[in-house]
């Protein structure tokens, strides 16, 4: 096989995966906020230096944040925060955490307020997950998700709070959760569960530190179109296929869009939304949970002969 057929990526292998109605939602992929939307402010981002974390911060940067991105690899990290600021003229530091670990997330928040002073922004993006019947998980494989997602929000969210209560300043909070946190899902039991502790936590923190002057919001992402994921995990596209089949919107979220929702939330356009946990999936969730949505299956022909058979029928 030709090198140049992955020269773009699996671009080519996608090219036709979108339904019809995905035209009507086309995505918009440019910054949405005005210019300097976040000038003199100081956003904290774990989970940066990859994916969503790494498009969410190229989104403050670019709206004149000083970001500081933390995650266990100090390698992509710092590769992340030079690439962003060469594309923003923005600083971004890189901060090596594992969020599991209370005493290095204490040291990280002051080394952030060293670097950077109090942030105005946390978003929890960390996270952790993997497939598998529930029956095959080990204690260990149960620590290890819910030390990431919930204790290490948890350990993230109170540091910081702590200092900012200290210091009398507010700040806006981000969880990036999922729509099967509010469900739940087999097959992700231990993701699931955790997440649904990081948004009871943010929702608790809402009603109890806005006297402090800080905000707790949650997005729940569907499934969202990243570099990586799927040309590793689904090469041949048949996945992608089926999770499009059950969106509404026809099409995977991007990772901009997300980007775009979250600088929003987490900005003073959104100064009196406390509390709230939006879904952003193109409609997955509601379609899934409706117990007659497979019949969209249904042609117009075999409606015709429905409705006739049901007007046929007397009584009850």
């Amino acid at each position: 096989m030709s090198p140049s057929f992955f020269s773009y990526g699996t671009k080519i292998l996608y090219q036709s995966m979108e339904a019809s109605q995905s035209k009507f939602f086309p995505p918009l992929q440019k910054v949405m906020l005005p210019p300097n939307s976040f000038q003199g402010k100081v956003a904290f981002i774990t989970g940066g230096g990859t994916g969503l974390g790494k498009a969410m911060t190229t989104f403050l940067s670019s709206l004149g944040a000083q970001c500081v991105i933390a995650s266990r690899k100090i390698d992509v990290l710092k590769a992340t925060a030079e690439q962003i600021s060469s594309q923003t003229g923005n600083k971004v530091h890189a901060l090596q955490c594992d969020v599991r670990d209370p005493d290095m997330v204490h040291k990280t928040v002051l080394e952030l307020i060293k670097v950077a002073g109090l942030p105005d922004i946390v978003i929890n993006n960390a996270a952790g997950n993997f497939i598998s019947p529930t029956e095959r998980l080990s204690p260990n494989a149960w620590k290890t998700i819910t030390d990431i997602v919930l204790n290490g929000t948890a350990y993230v969210t109170l540091e910081i709070g702590k200092q900012l209560i200290e210091a009398q300043k507010g700040a806006a909070f981000l969880a990036i959760t999922t729509i099967y946190a509010e469900t739940g899902s087999g097959f992700v039991v231990p993701s699931a569960s955790s997440k649904a502790g990081v948004e009871a936590m943010n929702k608790s923190l809402a009603a109890e530190w806005g006297k402090y002057g800080m905000r707790f919001n949650v997005i729940q992402p569907g499934p969202i179109k990243t570099k990586g994921a799927f040309s590793r995990m689904d090469p041949a596209g048949i996945f992608e296929k089926e999770m499009i089949d059950r969106i509404p919107c026809g099409r995977l979220g991007t990772m901009e869009e997300l980007a775009n929702l979250a600088v929003f939330l987490c900005s003073d356009y959104a100064s009196w939304i406390n509390g709230a946990t939006i879904r952003f999936d193109g409609g997955e969730e509601v379609f899934i949970s409706g117990e007659f949505n497979s019949l969209r299956k249904v042609t117009k022909e075999e409606w015709d002969t429905i409705e006739g058979l049901i007007r046929k029928t007397k009584g009850s």
